[in-house]
């Protein structure tokens, strides 16, 4: 559906500007801000910016997912006829 690709758009964007250093303030966690400080750990603590990178990718399509789902609940043109 329009409102989960919407939503991942938000994060998506939030979470740039977080990681560009034009997003949220340091003190409030944003896994933007939480990849930017994991960078400079990367040669040695890889998991640091990892993780919360991999979260984020895993939210995105995690959401896209429902939206897929819900779109084929919903929509009268996918519907099988029994």
């Amino acid at each position: 559906m329009q409102a989960t690709i919407r939503v991942s758009y938000a994060i998506l964007v939030s979470s740039g500007l977080s990681f560009l250093g034009i997003g949220v303030a340091p003190p409030t966690p944003d896994w933007g801000l939480m990849i930017a400080e994991g960078r400079s750990f990367v040669s040695f603590a890889p998991w640091i910016a990892g993780v919360p990178g991999a979260a984020l990718a895993i939210l995105l399509i995690a959401l896209s997912v429902v939206g897929d789902g819900v779109r084929e609940q919903v929509d009268p043109k996918l519907k099988k006829e029994s």
